[in-house]
């Protein structure tokens, strides 16, 4: 048996396979190398998951209606899917749309048409986003909460994602599970995500931008609390081929000015502060109640932010060092 890794060459999809490579699994990894944001980096995540005997990679575009025929012939190995392509980027949504309709909307159709076909799949779990959450103002933010106001394109294409997975598994029975992430940082992270900005400014001594308000804040994840959860998430399909969603945070937000100054006790370096206005996009924001997914597996997110933000600028420093590597 194996498990299916859509966006393996991701941050969280490479994460995942891996962790699920080094307990002695088979991975199928699908993913369509596109070279934003940093194809390096695709590559060299790759070039990791390529070690283990159990990886096999498939480079396909899971937004064209026939991408999964060329695994047909392995349908029925295939236990579990854990689907993390998709296109990210909140105000990059506003520039280009129709990536994210390509890519977030097609692409998790192409998905769900794939899995109903599975004679023995248990369970889909997906990625989906706190950006759900749009303009919201009660917080913390609750599954049970409307989700009728996104303030991105990014966020209408992870909640039409959502709607999409609920009529299937209506229609065909699939157990799945939507993933709520917020803020995932850590090693291997996307160079686009603030904290890797922030670090790649602070250490070359340029101006950090900082979006106006002093209680800006997020809900930051360490990517190896997202992996068990995933994981524990995985054990415990939803009964009767149903689908639910669950909120996958710290439950600790931070504000964003806290996490320049980790960022300079870790680097043992001052930023330079380049205060801008907030867009629109951008709530102010973010914090997850993680009752739910505590309820069902008992996880709960061990890391705090300042040993994360340490592990992350160890392999920061070590990655940039590489000068074959192009970091952004």
């Amino acid at each position: 048996m194996a498990f299916l890794v859509t966006g393996a060459a991701g941050f969280i999809g490479f994460h995942v396979a891996r962790a699920l490579l080094e307990r002695g699994e088979r991975v199928i990894g699908v993913d369509n190398l596109t070279p934003c944001p940093d194809p390096n980096l695709k590559k060299s995540r790759l070039l990791l998951l390529e070690q283990y005997p159990g990886f096999s990679l498939h480079g396909l575009d899971i937004s064209q209606p026939d991408a999964f025929a060329a695994l047909a012939g392995r349908a029925a190995q295939i236990r579990g899917i854990f689907h993390f392509a998709a296109q990210a980027g909140v105000r990059h949504s506003l520039e280009n749309p129709y990536v994210f309709a390509d890519a977030n909307v097609r692409g998790h159709v192409g998905v769900l048409e794939f899995a109903r076909r599975l004679p023995r799949l248990e369970h889909l779990v997906y990625a989906s986003s706190s950006s759900v959450y749009g303009r919201n103002t009660k917080l913390p933010f609750a599954e049970s909460d409307p989700v009728d106001q996104p303030g991105s394109f990014y966020a209408v294409s992870k909640r039409s994602a959502e709607l999409a997975s609920s009529t299937y598994s209506y229609l065909y029975g699939i157990p799945q599970t939507g993933l709520r992430f917020f803020t995932v940082y850590g090693p291997w992270g996307r160079p686009d995500m603030a904290y890797y900005s922030f670090a790649r400014a602070i250490r070359e001594g340029r101006p950090v931008p900082l979006y106006a308000g002093r209680s800006l804040s997020r809900d930051f994840t360490y990517i190896a609390d997202v992996v068990s959860a995933v994981l524990a998430v995985f054990d415990k399909p939803p009964c009767n081929g149903t689908a639910r969603v669950l909120n996958v945070g710290s439950q600790r937000p931070q504000s964003v000015r806290r996490l320049i100054e980790v960022l300079e006790e870790v680097l043992e370096k001052k930023a330079q502060l380049l205060e801008l206005p907030r867009p629109a996009a951008d709530v102010e924001k973010t914090w997850a109640d993680i009752s739910a997914i505590r309820a069902l597996t008992g996880w709960q997110p061990q890391t705090a932010l300042i040993d994360g933000i340490a592990a992350f600028t160890r392999w920061y420093c070590f990655y940039a060092a590489d000068a074959n590597m192009d970091i952004l």
